[in-house]
């Protein structure tokens, strides 16, 4: 077992080389299609242990076990539930295999759900499985983790924390990226590498997906902010079908010629995915042999991230608006609402807010009474996909902000943590465990510090404990506390000498209040704005406000530009230039009409609320086929558009969908009333093919066909090509869609459709799945559809 230091002293010394594809070079060696990888290979050790050595001599310096889908979820679909057992079979096969000069990664890949907050799967559950699955590789000798092929961030959380949790081994994590740049939940390189290494990440990179010409890219992206080693394992290029069996053919030499480039744009560790053999392994190896491994550029970053975006807190870059609203604090509506676990206001805080110019989004849900644990999960939760903007977790409850640190799919700024030791030691712990940034608080008693010279030695001695938690200045911001110069005027110089003291002296970024600074004064806004000017002078670099104010944005702005922070003044230019567009953000909800508020809640995801407007619109008399057809049915395209355009991504279409879903299940009784005047409902019938286990894309088809009036017959995954014909005979649909996820699995759809064929059975046939070409469709006599918007525009096309 190798410990961190000297792993990270192998890959400064030298790139290290991983072994390639275990999925199709099992099919190659005869493992049929449907079964387990993991349980054949139990069944077959021989076979692996050739895999294995093959691997190792051609040159890889680590091995992967062959556990992907060891996890207690995927076994239990082959009946199986000892994934602790088959885990330390797997990894005690692999180190007996290879031997103590071969390193052996214990394979940990995707549950095949969506976790909380995206979807069925609680965190901790997923976590608990992930523990199980580690535990047996443990025990059966790994000498490091590699989570893998996870297309979702908060999953890849999951994992990782179970990693740090339950050993100290060396800990990679890789994502699955898709042509567009981005995982299927909407995460981009940068930010997937920002919320990683923060949480303890030893190496953070891609793998699977593309091929090594279209990986190298997303290398490029995450190298700049990166402070740990970057992991590439692409494929073999794109899969094609040649005599029934999908292959890569990319050869071994191609392959390799990548391989330079990927060292010059800052890949550490190198290896093949899908379709890569150990010939390729051993083309690589040679074709970067005496390159030198390009280390990180950075120690430590300070940057945020949401599950959709990162915010790079740059110290001469334009002012951060942190937006305060989200604070129950005198607003009795947003109490009542939280204390009904209700989300509306919340809702309508965060995304005026979002259109206003906040970059960072505070939420503190304190109410007297309530269950700040309960509430702020809650809302972190709903915030979570509701607003891509990162958050800062604002409470004095230190079990609070842990359960929120724990869930949120991102990495957070906590607000606060002060100068009191008993307070400060415990927040100083969690903020280390899950890689969280903190906002400094210069407090160490009950009297708060009235000069600057106060201010800064509180911000030294805090700081000084913090570095013993592994924090750097990147990691922390000062509060340089600002109180209100109506009973001291002299109270805001303090605040400016100490912001200019951080900046100029200390070099830590600062942040500010804004609003307290006018407290007991008239025509606050000018007090606010004039001091936040002077404050950006000063080096100010976050300021926690309501950006409602036009005044506040165009001070800022101007700001900006006047102390150079505003390159170009770009910012500025765009902002005061920009022509007004209508879109679902501009208006207030109360200033829609019932129409527009029904279509805003289908583009919001905004289940809350969907009934109640509904309900308005039938006692304004209008007709529920005018509220599907004029209202309904428009939104949920404009939804598909946004997804196409990649500005929503899948927990904003899920949001969306199951809106739709809810306002329909309510309205069909008034619409069986008048069925004769819909017309039958045209029949769909769904299935994910032989052989596979995966079917969230599947699900997600169904879910948009039924809100688009289609009657949905699902089989469910791993349907026998026998029962989909016999369904087809049964049910006699309009449409037939297959889905695959897996190169293995793809062959049973042209079963499918030629058996169909043969039974002169009419209906047409729509594929899709995540190796799924258009090239292939058409090839097997079937049309294609990317994703859950396209299988729409598909199928109604098709019954046209």
């Amino acid at each position: 077992m190798i410990n961190k230091m000297e792993m990270d002293a192998r890959i400064n010394q030298q790139i290290i080389i991983l072994d390639g594809s275990m999925g199709t070079f099992l099919q190659e060696k005869g493992m049929p299609d449907g079964v387990s990888p993991e349980l054949w290979c139990l069944e077959n050790p021989d076979i692996l242990q050739q895999i294995h050595v093959q691997y190792q001599m051609a040159g890889a310096d680590i091995i992967y076990t062959c556990t992907l889908g060891a996890n207690p979820y995927k076994l239990s679909l082959y009946g199986n539930c000892n994934a602790r057992q088959i885990n330390r079979s797997l990894a005690l096969l692999a180190r007996k295999t290879v031997g103590k000069n071969t390193l052996v990664a214990g394979d940990i890949g995707p549950t095949g759900y969506f976790i909380e907050p995206f979807g069925p799967l609680s965190f901790e559950e997923a976590v608990s499985a992930f523990k199980e699955q580690m535990q047996g590789l443990i025990e059966g000798g790994v000498d490091l983790f590699i989570i893998e092929t996870m297309l979702d961030i908060q999953e890849a959380r999951a994992a990782l924390i179970a990693a740090k949790e339950i050993s100290d081994l060396f800990t990679m994590v890789t994502m699955t990226f898709e042509k567009s740049g981005y995982t299927l939940n909407g995460t981009d390189p940068t930010t997937a590498l920002i919320t990683l290494q923060s949480l303890g990440a030893d190496a953070v990179g891609c793998n699977c997906s593309t091929g090594p010409q279209e990986m190298i890219p997303l290398i490029k992206q995450m190298k700049p902010y990166a402070h740990v080693p970057l992991v590439a394992k692409p494929n073999a290029g794109f899969p094609k079908l040649v005599s029934g069996r999908t292959v890569f053919d990319m050869s071994p030499e191609e392959f390799a010629s990548y391989g330079p480039d990927f060292i010059s744009a800052g890949v550490n560790i190198l290896g093949g995915c899908c379709g890569t053999y150990p010939a390729h392994i051993q083309a690589l190896k040679k074709a970067i042999t005496g390159l030198a491994p390009v280390a990180p550029v950075i120690d430590s970053i300070a940057a945020l991230s949401s599950a959709r975006k990162n915010v790079v807190l740059e110290k001469t870059g334009p002012l951060v608006i942190v937006g305060e609203r989200i604070n129950p604090t005198g607003k009795k509506d947003l109490q009542h609402e939280l204390s009904q676990k209700k989300m509306s206001l919340v809702r309508k805080f965060a995304k005026e807010q979002e259109h206003q110019g906040a970059c960072l989004l505070d939420v503190n849900v304190g109410v007297p009474g309530l269950d700040e644990i309960k509430t702020i999960t809650s809302v972190i939760s709903f915030l979570s996909t509701a607003t891509d903007l990162p958050l800062v977790i604002d409470s004095t409850d230190a079990d609070a902000v842990e359960a929120a640190l724990r869930l949120y799919p991102g990495r957070s700024l906590i607000n606060s943590i002060s100068g009191e030791e008993k307070k400060q030691t415990p927040l100083l712990e969690m903020a280390s465990k899950y890689g969280a940034m903190f906002i400094l608080l210069p407090l160490s008693g009950t009297e708060i510090p009235q000069t600057s010279h106060e201010r800064t030695r509180i911000i030294e001695t805090v700081f000084e404990r913090a570095r013993a938690y592994g924090f750097s200045k990147e990691d922390i911001i000062a509060d340089a506390l600002t109180m209100t110069v109506s009973a001291d005027q002299g109270a805001a110089l303090e605040t400016l000498r100490t912001i200019r003291w951080c900046t100029q002296e200390f070099g830590m970024r600062t942040v500010v209040g804004l609003s307290n600074v006018s407290f007991g004064l008239p025509q606050r806004k000018w007090i606010n704005t004039a001091f936040l000017a002077m404050a950006v002078s000063h080096g100010l670099t976050l300021a926690i406000a309501n950006p409602a104010s036009d005044e506040f944005i165009n001070i800022k702005l101007s700001s900006d530009v006047l102390c150079g922070r505003d390159r170009e003044a770009q910012a500025f230019v765009s902002y005061f230039t920009k022509e007004e567009s209508i879109d679902i953000q501009r208006l207030a909800t109360e200033a829609l009409s019932v129409e527009g508020r029904l279509q805003e809640s289908v583009l919001e995801g905004n289940r809350e609320d969907i009934i109640g407007i509904i309900d308005k619109a039938l006692a304004e008399q209008i007709d529920p086929h005018t509220l599907i057809n004029d209202f309904l049915i428009p939104a949920i395209r404009k939804v598909g558009d946004l997804y196409d355009k990649r500005i929503y991504f899948l927990p904003q279409l899920i949001a969306s969908a199951e809106t739709m879903k809810k306002a329909f299940e309510y309205l069909e009784p008034y619409l069986i009333k008048d069925s004769a005047r819909m017309g039958a409902k045209k029949k769909i019938l769904l299935a994910t093919v032989q052989g596979d286990i995966h079917d969230i894309g599947k699900n997600i088809v169904a879910l948009m066909l039924k809100n688009h009036g289609f009657e949905v017959i699902d089989l469910g995954k791993d349907v026998s090509s026998e029962r989909i014909i016999e369904a087809i005979k049964e049910h006699q649909p309009h449409v037939v869609g297959l889905s695959a996820l897996m190169t293995t699995t793809m062959a049973y759809m042209r079963e499918v459709v030629e058996m169909a064929r043969a039974q002169e059975l009419k209906c047409v046939f729509m594929i899709g799945g995540a190796v799924v070409t258009e090239d292939y469709a058409r090839s097997i006599g079937a049309v294609y559809a990317k994703d859950g918007v396209a299988a729409v525009r598909v199928v109604e096309k098709l019954v046209a």
